[in-house]
Order: C-alpha cells, then structure tokens, then sequence
C-alpha cells in the first residue's frame, strides 16, 4: 500500500490536512491511542488549543515515534509546508535566528500535530510584536517527594498576590506534576523586564509560605515547590492549554477555573475525559485576552529587592552571563563556600536513555535486583523526568529512598542504562567557560 493510500484526508474548515500512517501508535501503555486519535482530540478541543497558540510562534517538539519514544524539537519551520501556513522570523540570545511556524486554525493544528506534536510550545508574544511578551508564565514545579496538595496551595498564593498587584492569574495543571498560572499582560515589557517581574514575584509568594514555596534557581537550595521564574527567558517555551504530555495515561495540560484547584486531581483530565469536559463547561480561559494587566506593581518589589541587596537570580546555563548576574554556580561548588545545614533527599539516579522505554526497563530491572528496597516505595517515590537539552530530550529516571530504612538503602550505582546525550556538550560548555 502506498504512503497516499495509508493517508486519512481529512477536510477542516475548507482545507484538506493529510494525516499520514493514521494507525501508528501514539500511546501503547495504560492508554492506547492512535495518532489520529491524538488529532481527533485536538480538533474536540480546538478552539481551546488554539487559544493558547494563536498568532504566536511555536516550537515543534516532536514525538516521530509516538510518546513512548525520544522526543526532539525543532525550531525551523519545516521546508514543506502547506502555502497557507505562516511563518515568523525570530532572534535569539545566541544571535542566531530562525523562521518558525505560526498557527492561525484547526487545519494549522492537525497539520503540527500530524508531525507529531504531542505537546504544543509557543512562545509568549504575538507575531507583529516579537520582542514584547503578552504573557507572564508562573511554572510551579515540585520537587523529589512534595505532594499535590502543597502545590494546589502554592497555586492559590500565586492567586492571592497576583490579586493584590491587579493581575488574573488563569491556572491550568501542567500535565505532569505540577500546574501553571498565566498572566496576560499588555506587551509593554521586554523580556529582561518581564523574567524580573517573574522573579520578584516568586520572591514575594517564598516570603509568604517560606516552607511550602521556592525561589532558589539551584537544587540544593530549593524545597517544596519552585517557582521557575527563568520559563520567562527569551526563547523558553512551556506547554499551552491542552496540550497533550508523554505520560502512560495521555494527560492533558488543562485549564481550569479557580474554585476548581483546591480539589483537582491531575490525573482526572486525560485525552478520553478532556474533550466531554470541554463540551459541557467550554473553556475556562475563553476570556483570559479580554483582560491584560500592568506590571508596573512587580516591578516595584523588583526594586525593592534590589535595593535590599537581592539582585538579579541565576539564568539558565545556556544564557550567556548578563550584567549584575550572580557568580553562575551552585553555592556548595562555589569558592569558601559556607555549607548551611539542610535536609537532602536519598535520591539516586537509576536510568538516562533518550529512550524512555529503555529508561523505564533499566528502572524494572533496578527493582528487581534491590526487590527489598523497591518494597518500600511509595508511587510518588520514583521521579520519572523529562529533561529537555538543546534541541533533544531524555528520559531520567531517580529513586526517591526516604521511606526505606537507612541501613537498606542501595548505593548510588551506575545507571543502567547511562546515556545522557547532553553531557558531551555540557563538557565542552564547561571547557570553554574555563577559557
């Protein structure tokens, strides 16, 4: 049979959108679905997706070979594309640029998706205005062993200090462990201006639940759950609504009202309940572009921190330094570094593969050679994490081993399997910095 006889011609809103090998399996585990399936979802909720990427640059991470497979993003807009899809050029830290795919409707959406783009990444501007974000972004992450319940409640401290500076937060769960509030602001701010503004205000929720809520960039420092103001950085993009993530049961990133947080589950919204949700109840964020707000108050306690002697906060690694940035290394690494006493997770790491399939074999086989220790794991003891490099992304899989009893803990051993695709650039980022 021939690629054009495998194909699904699918017709949206007057354009045909060719839907190639339609049967290959996008999700094989717990949820078993198609990539068609996966395409059919998008159009249920498309008006909702598009929200999300309307008019904004987007970053193609794509899953080839299903999301159970390695995942790599691709920033150039393919070479063929359909005449009606746009494009942008955008700049970036580095100098370099690159023509990315804009996303005007649910023919643009199916055709990204048919690519396979599980997830959705957009940039936080609009194409006339791309060095102005429209869009702060709050990423509440939890760390190794924080529960859901600690971030719903950092979620709802965002809230009550976004009220008080007259902002509208619009929370969604990300699709993984954590959740996130955007912000839709007037593009008035550079991106400097806008990644401050995030950072002041992760200051500000810290000092307000100092045991539940982190600012600290270094993992060392952090607890509980970090407020990863640096997704405000030019060229970070986080998942939009709707998107769907590369776990077993085909979460979805979804949005939600605020009465919903305090009992949301994340798991409650995957591809096979989103779409009967979205029909009944609509788009919780159908409203989010009708009110965009002034950072005019976050700004002021950036100030404020400076004055206090809080200057800028760590950058991500591949960020070149900027002016009035601190020394860019972890404190304990740091020269006559004063080690504060602090409570470290017994954190190993088990697997590295670009390949999660493989990281979650070598995962099977680590509890069945240490069958006593894995005894005593609890669900949210095994950390099964996505870890994104410069254009790729792995599998990275660690063992939280707080509840087995000390004398019973195996050792750090050599993962198995070890393939970390970023540590040879990582060694060499290192080499030339040392230059």
């Amino acid at each position: 049979m021939s690629k054009e006889e495998a194909a699904e011609l699918l017709s949206i809103d007057g354009r045909e959108v060719r839907v190639t090998h339609p049967d290959k399996p996008y999700f094989s585990q717990q949820t078993k679905l198609s990539k068609l399936d996966i395409v059919r979802y998008y159009m249920s909720v498309a008006s909702g997706a598009l929200a999300g990427i309307h008019d904004r640059p987007i970053v193609l991470k794509r899953f080839v070979n299903g999301a159970e497979g390695e995942a790599f993003y691709q920033k150039r807009a393919p070479t063929e594309r359909p005449g009606w899809l746009r494009t942008v050029t955008l700049s970036f830290p580095s100098g370099r640029t690159a023509e990315e795919v804009v996303v005007d409707d649910a023919a643009g959406l199916a055709w990204i998706v048919n690519l396979g783009c599980i997830e959705l990444h957009p940039h936080p501007v609009r194409s006339a205005n791309l060095d102005h974000p429209d869009e702060l972004r709050v990423d509440l992450d939890p760390g190794p062993g924080v529960g859901w319940g600690d971030v719903r409640t950092v979620a709802l401290e965002v809230q009550a200090l976004l009220d008080e500076v007259g902002l509208r937060g619009w929370p969604k769960t990300s699709g993984s462990r954590g959740m996130h509030v955007n912000v839709r602001i007037h593009p008035r701010w550079t991106f400097t201006e806008v990644r401050r503004a995030a950072i002041a205000l992760s200051r500000a929720v810290e000092r307000r639940a100092p045991a539940l809520a982190s600012s600290k960039w270094w993992k060392e420092e952090r607890h509980g759950v970090f407020l990863d103001y640096n997704q405000n950085a030019k060229d970070r993009t986080t998942c939009s609504a709707y998107s769907v993530r590369p776990l077993s049961d085909a979460r979805v990133s979804t949005p939600l009202h605020w009465h919903e947080v305090p009992a949301c589950e994340p798991a409650d919204f995957t591809v096979l309940t989103v779409p009967k949700r979205f029909a009944e109840i609509g788009d919780p964020h159908a409203s989010m572009d009708d009110a965009p707000g002034s950072l005019e108050k976050l700004l002021g306690f950036a100030a404020k921190d400076d004055a206090a002697g809080l200057g800028d906060a760590p950058w991500p690694p591949h960020f070149r330094k900027m002016e009035g940035e601190a020394p860019r290394v972890a404190p304990s690494r740091a020269k006559k570094a004063v080690k504060a006493p602090r409570v470290k997770m017994p954190l190993i790491v088990v697997a590295n593969s670009p390949d999660k399939n493989a990281a979650l074999a070598g995962l099977e086989r680590w509890k069945s050679k240490h069958s006593q220790a894995a005894g005593f794991l609890a669900v949210d003891d095994v950390l099964v994490d996505s870890m994104r490099g410069r254009s790729s992304t792995w599998t990275r899989i660690r063992v939280n081993l707080r509840h087995v009893p000390e004398a019973q803990r195996p050792p750090q051993e050599t993962p198995d399997p070890d393939d970390n695709p970023t540590r040879e650039w990582r060694r060499q980022f290192s080499a030339r910095r040392k230059k």
